[in-house]
């Protein structure tokens, strides 16, 4: 079954701004997908469409078969959302901010309160129960919402930015519980970021929007395998001359004692590299990517799409 199926989708403003363009996109249930894309290339929009937040100008949304014209409350309890900005009443205990969004989905207040509890021990959030939201940190607010937004146990968990203002640590604590949740409970996850790394590690399968249009969809491996070239800082022990150092198919973008900066096309395999430098008398102690591959496509392919 589709979690998510979009028919040629289109949003214009009152302003006349064309926020979409006739998307199309399918997710897979229990997919963990990437929608990634530049400010305002239509993320929010399609987000907003999809929850019922937005009003669309055309086209067709399906959540787990239910269409968002004719069926927007069973489309609903499908969807868990949490949005980039705290939305939450920050006077409001932490535990009854998850009980109060159980009611609007005709959930009991016990079963509510048992849902919190086993959510709010999920998200490290269980010693907080009692004091103001207001009092929570940033990352503790955004872990408040994932809990918010699974209270009533959707089929589809949508992520807007959901690790935006969070430490490293926290920012691995909430996607070791989001991944568990896909793996172990098959909740469809689709996920913004602007932190491309999160969607190269954790996604199979990713859209990129630009300009209101889909310009690439398809799985992550796939993608990455078309990027033209990778970028590597080497470490390295210099007994030739480093600062005379010239490699024909490669192209070194910074160098320093100890340190070389390679661009390796796709095109060349790393081993090639390390016996180029060993013939010069450059031997290798470790190496690291600068920058992930998936953001290196993304910031070419927008660039050559404009």
């Amino acid at each position: 079954m589709k979690a998510l199926s979009i028919r040629n989708l289109t949003k214009q403003y009152d302003n006349g701004f064309q926020a979409l363009s006739g998307i199309d996109l399918d997710v897979a249930a229990g997919d963990f997908f990437a929608l990634l894309g530049p400010n305002g290339a239509g993320k929010s929009t399609t987000i907003g469409i999809i929850t019922g937040l937005v009003n669309k100008t055309g086209g067709s949304v399906e959540v787990y078969g239910y269409n968002t014209d004719t069926q927007i409350n069973e489309a609903k309890r499908c969807i868990g959302l949490v949005p980039q900005e705290f939305n939450f009443n920050v006077f409001e205990p932490v535990r009854e901010v998850v009980i109060n969004q159980a009611g609007y989905y005709g959930i009991s207040r016990r079963e509510a309160a048992k849902r919190a509890e086993f959510y709010l021990k999920k998200l490290d959030l269980w010693d907080k129960r009692d004091g103001n939201s207001r009092e929570l940190s940033g990352g503790m607010k955004r872990r408040l919402m994932i809990a918010r937004a699974l209270v009533h146990q959707p089929k589809l968990l949508i992520l807007d930015e959901p690790t935006a203002g969070v430490d490293i640590e926290i920012r691995r604590s909430m996607w070791e519980f989001i991944q568990d949740i896909n793996k172990q409970e098959g909740i469809t996850i689709i996920l913004t970021t602007h932190y491309l790394e999160e969607a190269e590690a954790m996604c199979r399968n990713v859209a990129i929007i630009n300009g209101g249009r889909i310009v690439e969809n398809g799985r992550v491996s796939e993608l990455l395998s078309r990027a033209m070239s990778e970028t590597f800082v080497l470490d390295v022990e210099d007994e030739g001359n480093q600062d005379e150092l010239v490699l024909p198919d490669y192209t070194i973008n910074a160098r320093e004692p100890g340190r070389l900066e390679i661009e390796v096309p796709k095109s060349q395999p790393l081993n090639r590299l390390f016996e180029e430098l060993t013939q010069k008398n450059i031997r290798v102690q470790s190496l690291r990517n600068k920058t992930n591959r998936l953001e290196a496509f993304f910031l070419n392919l927008v660039k050559t799409k404009h």
